[in-house]
């Protein structure tokens, strides 16, 4: 099983990179690539760039990636209340490649963390209504709030049990699912 775990944040300490990052080191025999948005860099999206240059190749590269996984991990980062601008950019140049759905109905967790209560509940409830237009699969969600009391960043781990069993069991969820898928 190949697995792609993406931050979606460009953020050099981002705490959904941390999440991602563990919760990718969860799967038992899986090749695991976990990815930021940073390679991923591009000219804002704008309709007349697209028209004088095309997708870029950045945006290839990044569906190209999505394509050879058999699993997503996404955590997103919230900024007021939804993607962050680096995120967003990333899948406006994606969706624009002819013939392709940005997520290619590869199954997801989505997942998003932040240093407050709502756990990135804004971008969790934005992407869940967005992604599925452009062929997200979003089989589990989990949402960790209060960073900073609830992940070990020593350990890198997540610190509170009950949030450590729910993601576990989650994973194992999504896993078996895609032991299924592959059979």
């Amino acid at each position: 099983m190949k697995v792609l775990a993406i931050a979606g944040s460009n953020s050099e300490v981002s705490m959904n990179r941390q999440l991602v990052a563990y919760a990718s080191s969860l799967f038992d025999n899986a090749e695991v690539e976990v990815i930021d948005l940073n390679p991923f860099e591009m000219p804002i999206y704008k309709h007349e760039r697209e028209l004088a240059g095309g997708v870029p190749q950045e945006a290839r590269d990044f569906a190209s990636k999505i394509d050879g996984a058999n699993l997503l991990l996404v955590s997103l980062g919230e900024h007021n209340g939804t993607y962050s601008t680096a995120f967003k950019n990333v899948f406006d140049w994606v969706s624009r490649i002819k013939d392709r759905t940005v997520w290619n109905e590869v199954p997801m967790l989505l997942m998003s963390a932040s240093p407050g209560g709502r756990g990135g509940a804004g971008v969790l409830e934005a992407a869940s209504n967005r992604f599925p237009f452009h062929g997200g699969n979003i089989v589990e969600t989990f949402s960790l709030p209060f960073f900073n009391d609830n992940f070990d960043k020593a350990a890198q781990k997540i610190s509170n049990e009950e949030k450590d069993s729910e993601l576990k069991e989650k994973i194992k969820k999504i896993a078996a699912i895609e032991i299924i898928l592959e059979k």
